[in-house]
């Protein structure tokens, strides 16, 4: 997925070095003792999101004695990147948290997580490859990956026979497919200004490197051949009128769009079709998947950016029982009833489990009720896309500032007023600029 691949120690002694001015700046080591024993069961608390939590919650407490699990539904994401961030300032994080792989740097360079490889380390060979990389950093286990991303595209076979389209195996194809669809008033994708993941996820698949790491510096390159490549097809896409520009914020008006057939593709995972299956009316069983278009002359890549990431259950440095946390962590990643709960876009929200063997449970992510007679073939789709997921992607340690300072910018891209060359030239200024301010040495 979406996720930093491992590092030789001579790299990891670098990101030690690039590291250290900020985790000075931000100080806040944590407060909490480790192993900490009492009277009864531990209680780990757990900040989470997804749909079937409770219920793997549920199932946890119900099978072990000494331990249980009090879980906490955060809204999101980005609101559960305030809200432990607000937690470790004050000293009460709690011992478990979701989140996805471009939170676990900027989060360990506050000092916010604990290193817990010897609880865990063990079980590496138990997760695909690309997934156990998301939860380390500098060759140190932070949390168990719960979840894998494998992309793709889904479309709508009615739309795309009635004008004689094949699913776009290549970007070229997706954009002459998009002119085909525009004269008759359908757009072929839809670019919400709120969310730069695909300029994100484009580049990761052209082979960018945002971040990365040059001697005891981090670098810096918004602008390498992969971004450009990338740009040039988002450009294309958007001075084309290719592109719905339906925001996010009104997401029952975005699921009302691909069902009534205004949009007729989407590049996902399997998490995003649990929407599709609980929204849609009237397009249920018109569906398909296809690849994840290539550039052309180039081999298949799944790209694992901010939307096709991966989840992992981190363990935070306050937590006063790490090894307990750890091991609720892998359980919850690795029992079978769990991770079937999670992997159902009825009982769960639909993620590939992070696990070597995720294959077996493409069957319970994917909806035969969305997919009707597509169903069958869709399983390989999936199952071929889950051996092409990037691996070497690195997030950087002010992700979450370079992300929100991204939006601003992709919002004038989607509406014309600026290009996304410009945003790339911006946002290489801006993270140079802000890496440096953090006390972090940098090249770009």
């Amino acid at each position: 997925m979406n996720s930093t691949s491992p590092r030789r120690i001579a790299r990891a002694a670098a990101v030690a070095l690039a590291l250290t001015g900020l985790l000075s700046a931000c100080g806040g080591s944590g407060s909490g003792s480790k192993d900490s024993s009492s009277a009864g069961p531990v209680t780990l608390p757990f900040w989470g999101w997804a749909n079937g939590q409770e219920a793997v919650v549920k199932a946890f407490n119900t099978s072990h004695k000494d331990v249980r699990l009090k879980y906490t539904k955060v809204t999101d994401q980005l609101t559960m990147q305030k809200q432990l961030t607000n937690a470790v300032k004050a000293g009460n994080a709690p011992c478990l948290v979701q989140n996805t792989a471009e939170y676990v740097m900027p989060w360990v360079s506050q000092g916010a997580l604990a290193d817990i490889t010897q609880y865990v380390g063990s079980s590496k060979d138990k997760f695909n490859a690309g997934s156990w990389a998301s939860a380390q950093v500098q060759g140190k286990t932070y949390g168990v990956p719960t979840s894998s991303a494998p992309a793709f595209t889904i479309y709508r076979t009615d739309i795309f026979q009635k004008y004689g389209l094949k699913p776009p195996a290549a970007w070229d194809d997706f954009i002459a497919a998009g002119k085909v669809l525009k004269k008759h008033g359908i757009k072929i994708t839809n670019y919400a200004g709120e969310d730069p993941s695909t300029l994100e996820v484009l580049a990761m698949q052209a082979g960018a490197h945002w971040y990365s790491i040059d001697g005891n510096s981090w670098k810096v390159n918004f602008q390498d051949a992969g971004s450009l490549k990338a740009a040039d097809v988002i450009q294309q896409i958007i001075d084309n009128d290719l592109d719905s520009k339906l925001s996010f914020a009104d997401y029952a008006a975005v699921q009302r769009n691909y069902d009534n057939g205004g949009t007729a593709t989407r590049q996902i995972s399997t998490w995003q079709m649990a929407g599709m299956v609980q929204n849609f009316t009237k397009s249920n069983g018109l569906w398909a998947l296809s690849p994840w278009p290539t550039f052309k002359g180039e081999a298949p890549k799944t790209p694992a950016g901010t939307n096709q990431s991966g989840g992992v259950t981190l363990v935070t440095k306050q937590c006063k029982n790490q090894k307990q946390a750890a091991e609720a962590a892998l359980w919850m990643s690795t029992d079978a009833g769990a991770v079937k709960t999670m992997a159902s876009p009825t009982t769960g929200n639909g993620v590939m489990p992070a696990l070597a063997d995720s294959g077996a449970y493409v069957d319970e992510a994917i909806s035969a009720k969305l997919l009707g007679k597509n169903y069958e073939p869709a399983k390989k789709i999936v199952t071929d896309s889950l051996n092409t997921v990037t691996t070497d992607w690195t997030f950087g340690p002010d992700w979450t500032a370079m992300f929100t300072e991204m939006q601003a910018g992709w919002a004038k891209v989607v509406s014309k007023q600026e290009k996304v060359t410009d945003l790339l030239a911006h946002m290489q200024q801006w993270t140079v600029a802000d890496l440096k301010s953090r006390g972090i040495s940098v090249k770009g």
